[in-house]
């Protein structure tokens, strides 16, 4: 008989193993990636896997050595680089184990000059999910018919840039940057390290056995301020801290909290959301109407937004007005521009009441009013 493995030491050898190669920019990405290496060994226990993406601006940030290093720790690594959608499904569809596929270079499927890659946008849109298939017509002329093939299967990606953002909602995003001067990794040679690595695999693999009655139906409890696809995503990661014990289940929602407040800050959110808040915030703060002229002229002069060149040329009020007319008022209307009087004359425009409810809805939370300063102190050096 097996003797019991205990995971949070186990985790924590997996994670100085990363840091041992790895510079990754906060401890929370060290703590994510040591749990969704174990949760690759654990993937029919969940509903659902998310997706582990390593992105930088500029190349040389370390991210194809992070997969390097999760190749070694997960079981059935299958590296794909410019892979076809086909060639993916049909790998996670042969019967003989899911492979953990590590997608390096990831932006040029996805980049600007790409095109759209739908198919293979669909495939890990898919797999994310455990039910989640991928319809294909197989067989000859007339002969042909459509067979589901299942798309459940543990994805890390890399690449420079961003992601789609189907693909970046479900996914534990890892912002990666260059080394500075002081930081230091030992030299990883495959020859060598390699074996290290699958030593641990195994031993993770024989705890993801022992562990598996445990996380089987486990709903572990989130954080304050983490619901919907952030839960989603972050569901088997805890699950596996909890099954770990030890400081694992603390550590993992310090990090989830950390990640996920990083995502939400980095996510810019649809040019809609971006010009609700933008009329929220910068021009209709403390306005219950204005004319469309007026909210024209205001969102073209914000410094560092969109609107002054949107393909070579600014907001007008057509494009406003259909921007606006996407989203909802209260009453379950389209936002529409409505008369409003100025100086004896009759102008287009919009209400506040009527954006509320979107605001409410699409719209991050307002930024916090400052705080008057304290009495006797406004002059204060």
């Amino acid at each position: 008989m097996t003797s019991p493995i205990d995971g949070a030491a186990l985790l924590d050898e997996v994670e100085a193993f990363h840091r041992r190669f790895n510079v990754f920019p906060t401890d929370a990405a060290f703590v994510a990636v040591a749990l969704w290496d174990a949760h690759a060994h654990l993937l029919d226990c969940f509903d659902s896997t998310p997706r582990i993406a390593f992105l930088s601006p500029e190349p040389g940030s370390g991210k194809t050595r992070a997969l390097e290093i999760v190749e070694t720790l997960v079981p059935q690594p299958m590296t794909a680089v410019n892979a076809s959608a086909a060639a993916l499904f049909r790998s996670v569809s042969a019967g003989n184990g899911k492979p953990t596929i590590l997608f390096d270079e990831i932006d040029t499927v996805f980049g600007p000059k790409a095109g759209d890659n739908e198919e293979l946008r669909g495939f890990l849109n898919a797999g994310h999910r455990r039910t989640g298939v991928t319809y294909r017509c197989i067989g000859d002329g007339g002969q042909q018919t459509v067979q589901a093939f299942p798309s459940y299967c543990a994805v890390a990606v890399a690449g420079l840039g961003s992601l789609p953002d189907t693909i970046l909602s479900r996914s534990v995003v890892i912002r990666m940057r260059r080394r500075a001067r002081n930081e230091k990794v030992e030299p990883f040679r495959a020859r060598i390290h390699e074996a290290e690595g699958h030593k641990l695999r195994d031993r993770i693999a024989t705890w993801a056995e022992q562990a598996r009655g445990f996380v089987m139906g486990a709903w572990p409890d989130m954080p304050d301020g983490v619901s919907d696809r952030p839960a989603d995503v972050w569901e088997p990661l805890l699950a596996v801290a909890d099954a770990a014990g030890g400081d694992w289940p603390e550590r993992a929602r310090a990090a989830c909290v950390t990640l996920v407040t990083a995502s939400k800050a980095n996510d810019k959110g649809s040019l809609g959301v971006r010009l609700l808040t933008d009329l929220r915030d910068h021009v209709m703060v403390g306005i219950d109407r204005l004319p469309t002229v007026a909210i024209l002229d205001r969102l073209n002069a914000l410094d560092d937004a969109p609107w002054a060149d949107l393909n070579g040329k600014p907001l007008d009020n057509r494009r406003l007005s259909r921007m606006l007319a996407e989203y909802m008022t209260a009453d379950n209307e389209p936002i529409t521009s409505r008369n409003i009087k100025a100086a004896g004359s009759v102008l287009k425009g919009y209400y506040a009441a009527d954006l509320r409810d979107a605001w409410a809805r699409y719209c991050p939370p307002p930024p916090e009013s400052p705080l008057p300063p304290l009495p006797g102190t406004e002059n204060a050096a």
